[in-house]
C-alpha cells in the first residue's frame, strides 16, 4: 500500500484513489468509482439551462446534454502538460496492472450512478430544462477524455466494445496523448476503435514537445510519432487537437512544420484551440498565454493555406476554436447517428 502516491493498491484489491484525493475530487464535483472518474462538464450544465452547447454539437452534431465525459484512468498520465487544467499534481503511478483494474461493465455502471447523482442536483433549479435533464440520464455519447490518460487502462478495448452494446449509444470519442501506441494498435486489431479518435498535438517539433507536454517517458517523442503515423491508417474518424499557447507553440515560424505534420498524418479534421486560463493550469501559465479569436483564425487559416489539403470548416468563438477539414480524405462532418436528428 502506498502512502505517497495518488492511488492505493494491494495484491488482491482493485486500484483505489486515495481518500484524501477522493475527497478533493468530490468537492470538485467529480464522481469516482475505484480508479475511474466522471464529471458534468461546463457545457453540459449550460445546456441544461439552454444557455449554449459544446462546440462538438456545432461541428459534429453531438447532443451536449446526453454526453457522458469520463475516464477509466482518472489519476494516471504519462505527461505533465503545462496547459492541463485537471488535477495532475496527484498523478504518480505509470502503470495500471491488468489484474488490479475494475472491469468495464463495473466502471460504466458505477459511473452512471455517480453521474445520475450529479444530475439530480440540478432538478431543484427552476432555470433547468426538465426534459433535457430527463434525457441526460441516459447518455447517447461517451467522451473518454476526462482526467488522466485513458489508453493506460489495460481493458480499454473491452470498455469501448461494451459501450457500443448499450442500446442508447450513438457515438464514442476517445482523446489520447499518444504515449501508448500499442494500445491504439490493439483498438485497431480488436475492432474496438471509437467513433472518433483524437490525438493531442501540441508541438511542431521535439523541442517544443518536451517543453509543453513535460513527458515522463524517455522515448516520449518516438511514442507520440508512432501514434501520429497510425492516424492516417485508422479505420475511424480521426482528429488532431492542438492547444495553442502564446510564447510556446504558435509562432508563425512554426506554421510550415505544422502544415507538413498535418499533411503526413492525414486526419479527417484538425482542431486548433486557444489555451484557456482555467483550473490548475493557472499555477503554471498566465492569462496572457491565451490567444484571441482573431489570432486563432489567423493561425488556422495560414496552416490550411500552407498545407493545400485542409480548409477551414467552422469555428466557435466562445471556445476560441477553429476546425479544419481534410479535403483529400473528406467525410461528412456530422456523426452518421446524429445526421438526421439535429
Amino acid at each position: 500500500m502506498s502512502c505517497s502516491g495518488e492511488t492505493i493498491e494491494s495484491d488482491n484489491e482493485i486500484i483505489q484513489i486515495k481518500p484524501m484525493i477522493l475527497s478533493q475530487l468530490k468537492k470538485a464535483k467529480y464522481g469516482v468509482s475505484d480508479h475511474a472518474t466522471v464529471e458534468l462538464c461546463h457545457w453540459t450544465k449550460k445546456s441544461f439551462k439552454n444557455e449554449g452547447d459544446c462546440y462538438k454539437m456545432k461541428f459534429y452534431g453531438i447532443t451536449t446534454h446526453r454526453c457522458m465525459e469520463f475516464s477509466p484512468a482518472g489519476m494516471y498520465c504519462e505527461n505533465r502538460c503545462i496547459y492541463c487544467w485537471r488535477p495532475m499534481e496527484f498523478y504518480n503511478s505509470m502503470k495500471m496492472p491488468e489484474n488490479k483494474v475494475a472491469e468495464p461493465e463495473v466502471i460504466v455502471e458505477n459511473l452512471m450512478e455517480e453521474r445520475t447523482k450529479l444530475i439530480m442536483g440540478h432538478y431543484g433549479d427552476p432555470r433547468q430544462d426538465k426534459k433535457k435533464l430527463d434525457e441526460s440520464l441516459l447518455p447517447s455519447h461517451y467522451a473518454i477524455s476526462l482526467s488522466g490518460e485513458p489508453t493506460m487502462y489495460p481493458k480499454l478495448p473491452q470498455l469501448i466494445k461494451y459501450l457500443k452494446t448499450l442500446p442508447a449509444t450513438k457515438s464514442i470519442f476517445l482523446v489520447t496523448n499518444g504515449q501508448e501506441p500499442d494500445m491504439l494498435q490493439r483498438l485497431q486489431d480488436e475492432d474496438a476503435l471509437p467513433t472518433q479518435l483524437y490525438l493531442s498535438t501540441n508541438a511542431a517539433n521535439e523541442e517544443i514537445f518536451q517543453i509543453v507536454n513535460k513527458p515522463r517517458y524517455k522515448d516520449s517523442w518516438e511514442r507520440w510519432n508512432a501514434s501520429l503515423k497510425m492516424i492516417s491508417k485508422m479505420n475511424t474518424r480521426t482528429v488532431l487537437r492542438v492547444t495553442l499557447i502564446r510564447d510556446y507553440n504558435c509562432n508563425d515560424e512554426l506554421i510550415p512544420e505544422y502544415a507538413k505534420m498535418f499533411k503526413q498524418a492525414n486526419p479527417h479534421f484538425v482542431e486548433l484551440k486557444s489555451y484557456m486560463h482555467v483550473g490548475r493550469s493557472t499555477n503554471r501559465l498566465e492569462y496572457s498565454n491565451s490567444l484571441e479569436m482573431d489570432e486563432v483564425r489567423h493561425f488556422a487559416s495560414e496552416i490550411a493555406n500552407k498545407s493545400e489539403v485542409f480548409s477551414v470548416m467552422d469555428e466557435s468563438v466562445m471556445s476560441r476554436i477553429v476546425v479544419l477539414q481534410n479535403q483529400e480524405r473528406f467525410i461528412d462532418r456530422l456523426i452518421p447517428a446524429y445526421a438526421n436528428t439535429n
